[in-house]
C-alpha cells in the first residue's frame, strides 16, 4: 500500500511542514474536547433523569457543554481553512519544483516519462492534493492521537473497555492495509490506463491536421474511445473496491462498539457499574473508532493524490547529472562525433557515426526521412545520450563532451529550430520574445532577416498582428520564418535548423537560405537538415546520414547528386 505520508514531502514544501506542526497541535486540542464533551453530556443526562437534579443546578455543566461544542466547530471550521491554504502553497511549490527539476535533469534523463504523463502529474496529479491535505492528513493525525487519547480516558474510569479498545481499536489498520495491498494494484492500474490515455489524446491533437489530411482522424478516434474506455473500467474497479473496504472498516467498528456495550450493559444491569460512567464511556467508544473509519474513507478518496504525489516526489528524488564547470569557447566551437550510436526509445536509429562539423560553417545533413537526422540535432541539443561513443563540443584549446554540460548553459549559446516550432497565441511580438529575454538586435532587424518585414515595412503593425495558437493566422512559410527571427533575435553562436524548408514555397524557402547565409557571414556554426537541393547549395559541407542509419532505403528516395 502506498504510504499514508511520505516524510519526503515536508522536504520539498516549508507548507506541509508548518502545516503538520498545527495538525498535531489541533488534532490534540480535539481529543480532549472530545473527553470533556462526552463527561459533560454523561453527567448532566445523569443528574437531571437519574438523581432529579434541578435543571438550573447544571447550568454550569450545560453551559460549557455548549462551549466545547462551539470551540470543537470553530477548531473544525480552523482546521480545514488552514488545510486548504496549505494545500494552496503547497501545491505551487511542488510545482514549481517539479517543473524546475524536470528543467534541470534535460530531456535525456526524461525520456523515461511520457508527454502527456508528465502533463498530467502537474496538472491533476498536484491539484488532487486538496483532498489529501483538507481530508485525509487532519483524518490520519486525528486517527493516530484521538484512540490513545479516549483510551486512556477510559482507563480512569474502566480497565475492561480500555482493554476492549486496546484489542479490537488495531484491527481497524490491520484490515486497511490488507485492503490496500489489493487497492494498491487496482490504483496503479488507473493511473497507467490515465498516464495512456493522457499521451494518446496530446498524440492525436498534435497530429490532428496530418490525420485529417490522410483520412485517418476517425479510426484514431475509435482507438481513443477504446483507451478511455479501459480508463473508466479501472476506476470503476477502484470505486468498486473503494465500497468494500468501506463496508468492511464499518462493519468492524460496528461490532466492536457493541461488544464495548454489551460489557457495559452487563455490569450496569449487575450493579458493578454507577449510570454516569455507562454513559461516560457509551458516548467516548464510538470516537475512538470514527477517526479510523473515516481515514479509510477519506484514504480513497485521495488515493489520486497519494499516487501522483509518489511519482512526483521519485522524480524530484532523481538525482541530478553531474555537470563540468567548463567554459567553452563557442564561437569558435564545432562538433566531433566519434563511433556515435543513437538509440531513442531503445531502439538503434544509427550507428558508428563519425564526422566532425566545423566552426564558422554551414553543415547540411541529408538522407531520406527517417533515417535519422533529427536524432543527430538531438544529440547535438544534448536531449539525446549516445548508446556507444562521444558527441563532442570542440573549440581551439579544448573539448568536451556535450551532455557534460549543463541543459541551461549549453542552450543560452545554441539556437535550434526545431520541426514544428511552438507559436503560441498572442501578438507577433509576444512569439518573438519567447524565451528571449535580452534580444541581440531590433524586432524590426531580426523580422528583416527572414523577410518578414519588407525595408521600411510597418513593423509595429506586424509586431501587434494577433496569431492563434499552433500559428492560426499565419501561413506555414511564415510560421518557420517567425520562428527563425526568434533564433536570431537570441544571437546564438551556434544554430540547429531541423528542416527550415519543409513545405514552403520558394520565396519563403529563398528567406530562409538569405538568412542561412548572413549566418555564415557572421562567423556562426550552422547545421541545417535539408530534403531539398536549394538549400544544399549554400551549403559548405553535406554529410549523407544514410551511411550510418540502420532502417533501410529504396535508391530512389535518395536525393540526387549527393557525395558518394
Amino acid at each position: 500500500m502506498a504510504r499514508p505520508f511520505d516524510p519526503r514531502l515536508s522536504r520539498f514544501t516549508s507548507a506541509t511542514r508548518q502545516y503538520l506542526i498545527a495538525a498535531v497541535a489541533t488534532s490534540s486540542v480535539s481529543a480532549v474536547f472530545i473527553v470533556a464533551q462526552a463527561w459533560l453530556l454523561a453527567y448532566i443526562v445523569n443528574a437531571v433523569f437519574l438523581e432529579d437534579s434541578d435543571f438550573s443546578a447544571v447550568w454550569p455543566q450545560v453551559a460549557w457543554l455548549c462551549g466545547v461544542v462551539i470551540a470543537r466547530s470553530i477548531l473544525a471550521f480552523g482546521s480545514e481553512t488552514l488545510a486548504f491554504r496549505a494545500a494552496a502553497k503547497a501545491k505551487s511549490q511542488l510545482r514549481m519544483a517539479a517543473l524546475q527539476h524536470a528543467v534541470a535533469l534535460g530531456p535525456s534523463a526524461l525520456a523515461q516519462y511520457e508527454t502527456g504523463e508528465l502533463s498530467q502529474l502537474v496538472t491533476r496529479g498536484i491539484d488532487a492534493l486538496d483532498t489529501y491535505f483538507a481530508r485525509y492528513l487532519p483524518q490520519l493525525f486525528l486517527a493516530c492521537i484521538i484512540p490513545v487519547v479516549v483510551a486512556g480516558a477510559a482507563l480512569t474510569q474502566d480497565p475492561l473497555t480500555t482493554l476492549i479498545l486496546v484489542l479490537t481499536v488495531p484491527l481497524i489498520p490491520v484490515f486497511m492495509i490488507l485492503v490496500g495491498w489489493y487497492t494498491r494494484r487496482e490504483v496503479d492500474r488507473q493511473w497507467q490506463s490515465l498516464a495512456r490515455l493522457s499521451g494518446y489524446f496530446l498524440d492525436i491533437i498534435a497530429g490532428l491536421p496530418t490525420l485529417k489530411v490522410f483520412r485517418r482522424a476517425k479510426a484514431q478516434a475509435a482507438t481513443l474511445a477504446e483507451v478511455s474506455k479501459e480508463y473508466r473500467k479501472d476506476t470503476l474497479r477502484v470505486l468498486r473496491v473503494s465500497f468494500l473496504s468501506a463496508m468492511v472498516l464499518e462493519l468492524l467498528a460496528s461490532l466492536s462498539v457493541a461488544i464495548v456495550a454489551v460489557s457495559i450493559g452487563v455490569r450496569l444491569v449487575e450493579g458493578n457499574m454507577i449510570f454516569q460512567t455507562a454513559l461516560f464511556l457509551l458516548i467516548l467508544a464510538p470516537e475512538a473508532y470514527l477517526p479510523l473509519r473515516l481515514v479509510g474513507m477519506h484514504y480513497h478518496a485521495a488515493t489520486d493524490a497519494i499516487k501522483a504525489m509518489g511519482v512526483l516526489l521519485d522524480l524530484l528524488d532523481t538525482p541530478l547529472p553531474e555537470y563540468q564547470d567548463v567554459s567553452p569557447d563557442y564561437r569558435s566551437a564545432g562538433y566531433r562525433l566519434a563511433d556515435v550510436s543513437l538509440a531513442p526509445g531503445q531502439q538503434t536509429v544509427v550507428e558508428g557515426v563519425s564526422l566532425t562539423i566545423p566552426s564558422g560553417r554551414v553543415s547540411a545533413l541529408v538522407g531520406p526521412s527517417g533515417c535519422g537526422k533529427s536524432t543527430i540535432i538531438r544529440s547535438l541539443l544534448g536531449f539525446l545520450s549516445p548508446a556507444a561513443g562521444e558527441v563532442e563540443l570542440e573549440w581551439p584549446t579544448g573539448r568536451c563532451a556535450v551532455t557534460e554540460i549543463a541543459p541551461g548553459a549549453l542552450l543560452d549559446h545554441v539556437g535550434w529550430l526545431p520541426q514544428n516550432p511552438t507559436i503560441v497565441a498572442g501578438t507577433v511580438r509576444e512569439n518573438l520574445h519567447l524565451g528571449n529575454a535580452d534580444p541581440a538586435m531590433t524586432n524590426a532587424e531580426a523580422l528583416e532577416r527572414v523577410s518578414l518585414l519588407p525595408p521600411g515595412g510597418d513593423a509595429e503593425g506586424l509586431l501587434n498582428r494577433m496569431v492563434g495558437d499552433g500559428g492560426v493566422g499565419l501561413s506555414l512559410g511564415e510560421q518557420r520564418r517567425l520562428a527563425l527571427a526568434r533564433v536570431l533575435l537570441r544571437d546564438p553562436q551556434i544554430v540547429l535548423l531541423d528542416e527550415p524548408g519543409a513545405s514552403l514555397d520558394p520565396a519563403s524557402e529563398a528567406a530562409v537560405a538569405q538568412a542561412i547565409d548572413w549566418l555564415r557571414e557572421q562567423g556562426r556554426t550552422v547545421v541545417v537538415v535539408a530534403h531539398r537541393p536549394q538549400l544544399l547549395e549554400h551549403a559548405d559541407t553535406v554529410i549523407d546520414v544514410s551511411r550510418f542509419s540502420m532502417a533501410t532505403f529504396d535508391e530512389t528516395t535518395v536525393l540526387p547528386g549527393l557525395p558518394s
